[in-house]
């Protein structure tokens, strides 16, 4: 356990999964510091140096990536490896040099195997390749766990390494061109009902299958593992709740009011067939299960949208 006072930078805390994680640490009592962007831009070896040396951390919560749907996965493979491969390995050399007492790497879902088998256990995420079209930005990621195991063994760097499942909630990113599945869905309900129109076009075919875990649970997972956890193994953080696009589609529209057609655009690609994980190594090694009620959390995020919004 770690004391009240303790430094704690968090990158990307200004992001989604960000703010949520740093209230939830604030709250504890820690002294947290958030970077940004526009100081320390940490795919920058000497913005990665300046923000050691301005912070001071005893502990690194690395959050910050570079990321988006499957649209934008394939508009840019190469920047979503890049700059997520530059920015952790920089982060933790960095880290190391300056005796950090721990490093939080926050990986992806994305980073196991296409056809991993279901539910997904931690020891399978070397089993084959990632699918394709977010690939490079889940290999870069998976490079931390890499990392962080290889800084243990040589070096007795206390490097974790976290999997949370795909994300929802308050303050997601709802830009159609960026966002992920379900603030995408829920904009284009709320919009196609205010306009009038009579249908939604999704990409695919309904038929893949994803888990969700609310933001709010997942910053409770990230905080009980960077005080309780201290291992090489990388640890899944999710539901253990598996639907259906066609079924998720469906939950969306109703919630939102939504009462029109769905259209299926099937030249766009599925992404991965099914994800769901197995959640039993975060329960025995730190404690962590989710408690927000899927559709519970759904309502709230799209009311929060509802507010936050710009009119159409």
């Amino acid at each position: 356990m770690m004391k009240p006072g303790t430094r704690i930078t968090v990158t990307g805390g200004g992001g989604f999964l960000g703010r949520h994680v740093v209230a939830v640490l604030e709250m504890r009592g820690y002294d947290v510091f958030v970077p940004r962007r526009a100081r320390y831009d940490l795919t920058e070896e000497t913005a990665v140096r300046r923000l050691y040396a301005d912070a001071r951390p005893e502990v690194v919560v690395h959050l910050a990536a570079i990321v988006g749907g499957i649209g934008a996965n394939r508009r840019e493979p190469g920047r979503f490896f890049y700059q997520n491969l530059h920015m952790g390995t920089m982060l933790m050399e960095h880290a190391r040099r300056e005796g950090i007492r721990k490093f939080v790497g926050v990986g992806t879902i994305c980073s196991y195997p296409k056809m991993t088998p279901v539910p997904f256990t931690e020891d399978h995420i070397w089993d084959g390749y990632p699918e394709e079209t977010n690939a490079p930005y889940g290999i870069a990621k998976k490079m931390l766990l890499v990392q962080g195991q290889a800084y243990r063994q040589q070096y007795g760097f206390n490097a974790i390494h976290l999997l949370p499942v795909n994300l929802y909630g308050p303050c997601d990113n709802f830009d159609p061109e960026t966002s992920h599945v379900i603030p995408a869905l829920i904009r284009k309900c709320l919009e196609a009902q205010e306009q009038g129109r009579s249908e939604i076009v999704c990409w695919g075919d309904g038929s893949p299958t994803r888990e969700f875990l609310y933001v709010e649970d997942c910053a409770e997972g990230i905080a009980l593992a960077t005080e309780r956890f201290d291992g090489p193994e990388p640890v899944n953080l999710g539901s253990g709740v598996e639907i259906s696009i066609g079924d998720l589609t469906t939950l969306v529209a109703d919630s939102c009011g939504f009462r029109g057609r769905v259209v299926w655009d099937a030249t766009k690609p599925n992404g991965q067939p099914r994800r769901c994980l197995d959640t039993t190594r975060a329960r025995d090694l730190f404690g962590f299960k989710s408690h927000t009620d899927f559709r519970t959390g759904l309502l709230r995020t799209i009311e929060w949208f509802r507010h936050a919004r710009l009119p159409v």
